[in-house]
């Protein structure tokens, strides 16, 4: 008589069984077609850029990403090929037909040889296999073809910075005539050769050209922006005419100045002010770079020698006159900058801009504890500091000036050709030396300087890109006395904690035992 329930039961035991699959299935077929992620990073170091999606969405022929990754590496090159997978997986759902990638285990003789010509060579990584070390050869590289062109990513080893080096050689692959950087020359500007890893990598995105100044000839008009690095010579008025003439028919420029001369060569360590004739235009276009040294508490670190008993140790010291910028505002070219580490830096003043008719904002600044010296100043690791050497807070290093521009020989004996821009830019920085091969190891100090070129060659896409990043930003400065506070909250609270939670738990056993004790 129970035979027709358990057959009613079993039938729709099956039919839930059947829905659950087909949603299931349902689920499935709509997630493959609608690509979602959730990103909890804080610059969503994790999720491609608008950037990255407008480049991919915007080919118009298909890009080829051939993936030669060794099967069965071990932690951490496996995570390496995943996030590989990963990120092409997003840029083939915004990029469509014209994205297609696949991943290539090189084995055998034939296998490598391949990868070698399309640019892979093998890298030697160590595994521990049978509680042993040991170094096997792998690749772990990418190449891009578009076309009759070929890009490769020889080895992926920084995945923090994957989205960029993917965009930039997708980028590179379907640009097809590169803009033109110029670097001006004949004032004893800084030469590449000092920021050659910078030069460098700025080579494969734009074609870098010297204009030399010193012979009063018109910059090219197709110059994209003009970079002006460190001149240790007085720039003649015939140089500036050059400058002014090519801001005012629209050109870009950025003047990365060192204002005070640090010799860190004689007996006495000073610096004194420098002229490079600049100073007056930069003033009549509203901004202005001060003679002064900025000093900050939150700095980088220089090594000294220190006496130690007989003993002479080398030893790290911070050093004021390093400051360690963390104060960016939301422009492109610092938004998602952790720190910039400046090499004696002076202020940077743009109060004049609105009255020259242009508009002014301040990229970067000190931190709250921070500083100036002027006049004949004397540099010392082991200076003493004081209370009021901190007194100046938020001291503006870099600036952007943008707007249109009146010339500066308006009404000098140099008559201009032309005597008013139209909407243009140009940025400062109060220091010259912080892209330099010896000072770019920062990471902040090389992303500032290609997002400035980014930034005033009018191609700020890979600014976004190229900022993200998953260092850690620089700590916030305490007092001595919070500082203190909270050393011993964090050695006393916690056993506090477990000691109270104890003391609960037991008066709750009491209560309840005399409960208990109570009932019977």
């Amino acid at each position: 008589m129970n035979m027709p329930q358990v057959s009613g039961k079993r039938t729709q035991a099956f039919v839930r069984m059947l829905l659950l699959v087909g949603i299931l299935a349902l689920f499935n077929f709509i997630a493959v077609r609608l690509f979602t992620r959730v990103d909890l990073t804080a610059q969503n170091v994790f999720t491609l850029s608008s950037a990255s999606r407008q480049l991919v969405e915007a080919l118009d022929d298909r890009v080829t990403v051939k993936a030669y990754f060794t099967e069965d590496l071990p932690s951490p090159y496996n995570n390496t090929r995943r996030a590989v997978l990963d990120i092409l997986n997003e840029y083939r759902a915004y990029a469509g037909d014209n994205l297609q990638f696949e991943f290539i285990n090189p084995v055998g003789e034939k296998g490598e040889s391949d990868a070698r010509q399309q640019g892979v060579p093998p890298v030697e990584v160590q595994v521990v296999e049978k509680d042993k070390f040991q170094v096997k050869r792998a690749f772990l590289g990418l190449v891009f073809l578009y076309e009759d062109k070929k890009e490769a990513l020889p080895v992926i080893q920084n995945l923090g910075s994957l989205e960029y080096d993917i965009s930039a050689a997708i980028k590179r692959l379907t640009t097809r005539v590169k803009k033109k950087i110029g670097y001006a020359t004949g004032h004893q500007e800084t030469p590449p050769e000092q920021w050659q890893r910078a030069f460098q990598e700025l080579s494969t995105q734009y074609e870098l050209v010297p204009v030399d100044l010193s012979t009063g000839a018109a910059v090219p008009r197709d110059i994209a922006s003009l970079l002006i690095i460190a001149p240790a010579q007085r720039y003649s008025d015939s140089a500036k005419y050059a400058i002014d003439q090519y801001l005012m028919a629209g050109g870009k420029a950025a003047f990365l100045l060192n204002k005070m001369n640090v010799n860190l060569n004689a007996q006495y360590r000073i610096a004194q002010a420098v002229d490079t004739g600049l100073e007056d235009m930069l003033e009549a276009y509203g901004i202005r770079v001060n003679a002064d040294l900025v000093r900050d508490q939150q700095c980088a670190n220089v090594s000294v020698m220190q006496q130690q008993g007989p003993f002479q140790i080398q030893s790290q010291i911070p050093f004021p006159y390093l400051p360690n910028a963390s104060s960016f505002n939301e422009n492109p070219v610092v938004k998602d900058l952790s720190s910039l580490i400046l090499y004696f830096a002076s202020s940077v003043d743009t109060s004049m801009a609105s009255s020259k008719g242009v508009r002014a904002e301040v990229l970067a600044r000190t931190s709250d504890k921070s500083g100036r010296a002027t006049g004949f100043v004397m540099i010392d690791p082991y200076q003493r500091w004081q209370v009021s050497d901190w007194m100046e807070p938020r001291i503006p290093l870099a600036a952007l000036v943008e707007g249109s521009f009146t010339s500066f020989f308006t009404g000098k004996p140099m008559t201009p050709a032309l005597s008013k821009s139209s909407d243009t830019r140009m940025l400062v920085v109060g220091d010259g030396d912080f892209m330099k091969d010896d000072f770019a190891r920062a990471q902040g100090n090389m992303t500032f300087f290609m997002n400035i070129v980014d930034y005033m060659a009018d191609d700020a896409g890979l600014i976004t890109i190229r900022s993200k990043n998953i260092t850690q930003p620089p700590l916030e400065q305490l007092e001595d006395g919070t500082r203190q506070l909270v050393k011993y909250a964090n050695m006393l609270v916690p056993p506090l904690l477990v000691v109270g939670y104890g003391l609960l738990r037991w008066r709750r056993r009491v209560a309840v035992k005399r409960t208990l004790e109570a009932g019977v």
